[in-house]
């Protein structure tokens, strides 16, 4: 039997899937965003701080509590790496008012606060939730 929506690899292969994503919260680690750029997607990072990030990312200063439609409105897909249940919905309406897909993964044992398809991955599981007519 074939899982078309459960898939093994890891999330740089998920991501690399679109041609336009934006990761909210960034933060230090920066690994990920210069992966899936390097694969020749067009990358976005978001945080509330302004912080530094490899060629071929671009930056931009938001919060996804409160954020910027223009940012995202041409966005494949939004994703954030070990967000915290208390950003899950925030991050998925700003994914649904764009239209795009949003890919998350959750820190240690922190279950999703919002209906997912859950997709096995080689670190873990990474959790998405579709855009409504995808």
């Amino acid at each position: 039997m074939v899982h078309s929506r459960r898939h093994s690899g890891t999330v740089i292969d998920a991501l690399s899937r679109y041609d336009r994503v934006l990761e909210v919260g960034i933060g230090r680690r920066t690994d990920v965003a210069a992966a899936v750029a390097e694969r020749g997607v067009s990358v976005t990072a978001t945080d509330i701080y302004d912080r530094a990030v490899p060629d071929g990312v671009a930056f931009v200063r938001d919060d996804i509590v409160d954020p910027d439609p223009e940012l995202y409105a041409d966005i494949d897909a939004v994703y954030a790496l070990n967000l915290p249940p208390e950003l899950h919905r925030p991050a998925l309406e700003a994914a649904r008012a764009a239209d795009a897909d949003f890919l998350f993964t959750t820190l240690g044992g922190d279950q999703p606060a919002i209906p997912v398809e859950r997709r096995t991955v080689e670190t873990g599981t990474l959790y998405a939730a579709r855009a409504p007519d995808r």
